[in-house]
């Protein structure tokens, strides 16, 4: 036969995951780390970081009732601009007092942008029918106390390439972008978790905003974003990942994904559940569908044992949950909302 299934699969097999986690004692652990997130920041290609002032800009604000939505403006990097939607308790006032308010960075994956996460059309007008498969999780998250930064990822919504402004909504140009950067030497994943990091740079250019007690959460692709971030940035002190979690062998080396999953070397670095392991030991919730297609459950497990034994060496077991709902690639909040409220909340 001439497929080359059989091709793909020993390709797999004899990758050599040099940082797969094989440590016994906490002083191994540590030396797995270290070399793991050296090269984990060097296959990402990371920006490098201020090189240009963040120059926020509101656009606008707008009363929600219970929370205040401001629309804002930052400068990421030479000529990149992004947009963030920041959602605002109504209780947090100049004098709520310094430093004293959690905040998360929610990421949209895939869709139409940072819009379909808050109760808006791609339009900007109030959508009238149901939440969807994000379930307007910032809106529930604000509603908890926390101050949401939900910025629009590069390429999708309003900031995907003119020539793909006409499409419909959920189009995006990541593969453009992506191949773009790859042919640079750069990636996209890489340039997304350095937008992240100027968000938490934004949030704790706030006065209100307490360093200590920030999370981020994010869905599918941002799922992947925000695992990658909380993976190098530890400013994040508790990280929700959705619709997301699993093996890349079971995920996307199994069927077509887009092409912003897809980082060289990696194969040769570590799996999927190393990299999200250097999350260890702060808190890390797995929210995953039992019937979502793209990231097979028994994927997920497996991703979860291999975490399990992170933790465990850390002696952190407790940090470690999951939230296996009878789903399928959507967000599920049955847990999340309030365990990041636990974790993030004033002792």
């Amino acid at each position: 036969m001439w497929n080359p299934d059989e091709f793909l699969e020993q390709l797999y097999a004899s990758q050599t995951y040099r940082h797969t986690f094989k440590a016994h004692t906490q002083a191994e652990w540590s030396e797995w780390r270290a070399a793991l997130k050296e090269r984990l920041i060097q296959a990402l290609v990371l920006p490098q970081r201020g090189t240009v002032p963040l120059n926020p800009v509101s656009l606008e604000r707008v009363d929600c009732g219970e929370y205040i939505r401001e629309h804002i403006e930052l400068t990421t990097d030479r000529y990149l601009t992004m947009p963030c939607y920041v959602l605002i308790p109504k209780h947090v006032t100049p004098q709520a007092g310094e430093g004293t308010v959690p905040a998360i960075v929610a990421c949209p994956g895939h869709g139409y942008g940072y819009k379909q996460l808050i109760g808006l059309m791609p339009d900007g007008s109030d959508r009238e029918d149901e939440v969807g498969i994000y379930k307007d999780y910032p809106i529930e998250l604000v509603k908890r106390g926390f101050i949401v930064i939900v910025p629009e990822l590069l390429g999708l919504g309003d900031r995907r390439l003119l020539q793909d402004q006409d499409k419909e909504p959920n189009a995006n140009s990541c593969f453009r972008l992506s191949t773009n950067l790859l042919m640079a030497g750069k990636t996209l994943a890489g340039y997304r978790v350095h937008e992240m990091m100027c968000c938490i740079d934004y949030l704790l250019s706030l006065n209100e905003v307490a360093p200590q007690r920030i999370g981020c959460m994010g869905f599918s692709g941002g799922g992947l974003v925000m695992a990658l971030t909380a993976a190098i940035d530890e400013r994040i002190q508790a990280a929700v990942i959705s619709g997301y979690t699993n093996t890349y062998g079971d995920s996307i080396l199994a069927k077509p994904h887009c092409s912003d999953n897809y980082i060289p070397d990696m194969l040769n670095i570590a799996e999927m559940p190393d990299i999200w392991g250097l999350i260890a030991p702060r808190p890390l919730l797995i929210e995953s569908g039992e019937f979502d297609l793209g990231f097979p459950i028994a994927g997920t497990i497996k991703a979860l044992n291999h975490l399990k034994s992170i933790y465990h060496v850390l002696d952190a077991e407790e940090q470690l949950e999951e939230d296996i709902h009878p789903g399928k690639h959507e967000i599920s909040g049955a847990k999340a909302y309030d365990w990041l409220h636990r974790h993030l909340s004033a002792q």
